[in-house]
């Protein structure tokens, strides 16, 4: 009515007016009721779509609640079974552990009867053996008393005896004891020397077939090469006019050549040739060295030869270190202090009786090491020392000393152990080995230096070992006649068989050789063989 009454008015009021505010209104309560319409539409939507939501949640809750319930069902189910098999574990375990006690208290119980068993039966025997005993005391006693009784006799009878003895022949105690003791003598002293000779054979069968045996599997399985060289070192010359180049003007060449290196140049009428002079093999290698470059080079003066023999000692300084670095690694030595390297390269150029000593002594640390592996004890001892054994040699031409107290000291110096010290020190004998590894560097030297073509010697120390050999033989007594044979390395003693019998050549080959070790220096050993010949000549005619 409103809105009617609202329309007849604006008629009434306008025509134009009435209509443009009667649309107006008229749209805009179409508007609302539309909006109302559309808003309702989506609000019914929502609430549905809520209680859809609602309801699905409610179902997942339900369900989600009843899988919780079952799992906490399962879990609680998996408990107790898991409570109920711990408690029926523990009651098991501790069953056992009272049948067990129960078991050894059993065995105690038993073990203390069958004691007691013993102990009444060990009383018995010991009742027993008490009786046995005095039964025993006093047949000891009758025993003891019978004879004293019969040695009162003996003594009598004895003292008869002498009487008698003296009488039939005509000699007093005194005499017939020292007659007796005499004879006795004799015979003691023959049955010794046979004993001696039979267990010292037979000591030195077995001693020397396992000492060979060892030795030569050592010497087997080394196979060290040597090098025999002099003091002096020879160099070529393409022709005889290059020895007036290496003189100089004036000999200064040759006077630059010997100040730089401190070797003495010895230029004569051989042909091609220069002999180079010094007890000092380094220097010597390094004039050597020197020389054949500036003869290569051809350009010889003081200024060049300075030059050549500086760059020549720097090349030798490094030979040598390369030297002892292979020395070293060849047998196997590690941890060697650098400068004892270097000392130990330099024997590269040192010789011995012509044995090249750096090659000696990796020879004599192959074999120490290898006698010590083949008697069971650890090598590397016995193999450092062999290595470092004649290490003072390499500065006994400038130090003063022998080249063992040398080589203790450099061996102190860099902190080598003491049982390297001291198979160093008693390689020669100088101090008595009281090691193993000692003993086994100064077999190994020995063997060594020993082998054939190793070493050699000049012909007049050859020939006064000789004589020394042949005069120690013949100072002992009932020596005839000695030969020394195999170039010294045996002595053959004949000895006059009215004053040797056959017993006493095996004391004196004792004495001999016991001789021959303390008044002589000698490589290897020497075999002392005496020999008595006892010969009847009779003539038919």
């Amino acid at each position: 009515m409103t809105l009617f009454n609202t329309v007849i008015s604006a008629l009434n009021g306008g025509a134009a007016a009435g209509i443009a505010v009667a649309c107006a209104v008229v749209g805009a309560l179409l508007g609302g009721v539309i909006f109302l319409i559309v808003y309702r539409s989506n609000a019914s939507k929502k609430i549905g779509n809520a209680n859809e939501e609602a309801k699905r949640i409610i179902e997942e809750a339900k369900l989600e609640a009843k899988t919780i319930r079952q799992d906490g069902l399962l879990e609680a189910e998996e408990q107790r079974k898991k409570m109920r098999a711990d408690f029926e574990h523990e009651t098991k375990e501790r069953k056992q552990e009272w049948q067990r006690t129960e078991a050894k208290l059993a065995q105690r119980e038993s073990a203390l009867e069958k004691r007691q068993e013993q102990q009444d039966k060990k009383d018995a025997s010991l009742d027993r053996k008490s009786e046995e005993l005095d039964k025993a005391q006093k047949q000891v006693d009758e025993t003891k008393e019978k004879l004293k009784a019969i040695e009162e006799e003996l003594g009598g009878a004895q003292q008869k005896m002498q009487q008698e003895l003296e009488r039939i022949a005509a000699m007093t105690k005194e005499e017939a004891e020292a007659e007796l003791k005499s004879a006795l003598l004799e015979d003691v002293k023959k049955d010794a020397a046979q004993d001696a000779k039979r267990i010292i054979a037979e000591t030195k069968e077995n001693a020397t077939k396992e000492a060979q045996n060892i030795i030569s599997q050592a010497i087997q399985r080394c196979a060290a090469d040597h090098a025999t060289e002099n003091t002096v070192s020879v160099v070529s010359l393409p022709n005889d006019e290059m020895k007036g180049r290496i003189i100089g003007r004036m000999g200064r060449n040759i006077r630059a050549l010997e100040s730089a290196t401190g070797v003495d140049l010895i230029i004569d009428d051989t042909p091609d040739v220069i002999t180079l002079s010094s007890f000092d093999p380094v220097r010597r290698e390094v004039a050597r060295i020197t020389l054949e470059k500036l003869i290569t080079d051809g350009r010889i003066h003081p200024a060049r030869i300075e030059e050549m023999v500086d760059k020549v000692r720097r090349e030798v300084e490094a030979s040598i270190k390369e030297a002892g670095e292979e020395a070293a690694f060849e047998v196997g030595v590690h941890g060697l202090h650098p400068e004892v390297i270097k000392i130990l390269g330099r024997l590269k150029y040192r010789t011995s009786y012509g044995q090249n000593v750096l090659k000696h002594s990796i020879e004599v640390a192959s074999l120490a090491s290898i006698m010590a592996a083949e008697l069971g004890i650890d090598p590397k001892i016995a193999k450092r020392a062999g290595l470092l054994h004649d290490i003072g040699k390499a500065v006994d031409h400038e130090l003063e000393g022998t080249h063992i107290q040398l080589g203790v000291d450099i061996a102190k110096k860099y902190h080598e152990s003491n049982e390297v010290i001291h198979a160093i020190a008693a390689h020669h004998g100088d101090i008595e080995p009281q090691t193993i590894d000692a003993v086994l560097v100064q077999a190994a030297d020995a063997i060594s230096s020993a082998r054939p073509g190793a070493r050699r010697e000049s012909l007049e120390n050859y020939v006064k070992r000789i004589e020394k050999l042949e005069d120690i033989a013949k100072s002992f007594d009932g020596v005839d006649q000695t030969f020394a044979v195999q170039a010294g390395r045996e002595i053959r003693v004949m000895v006059k068989p009215e004053q040797v019998n056959d017993e006493a050549t095996v004391f004196l080959a004792k004495d001999i050789a016991e001789k021959l070790e303390n008044e002589m220096e000698y490589p290897g050993q020497i075999k002392v063989n005496v020999i008595r010949e006892v010969r009847s000549v009779q003539y038919a005619k």
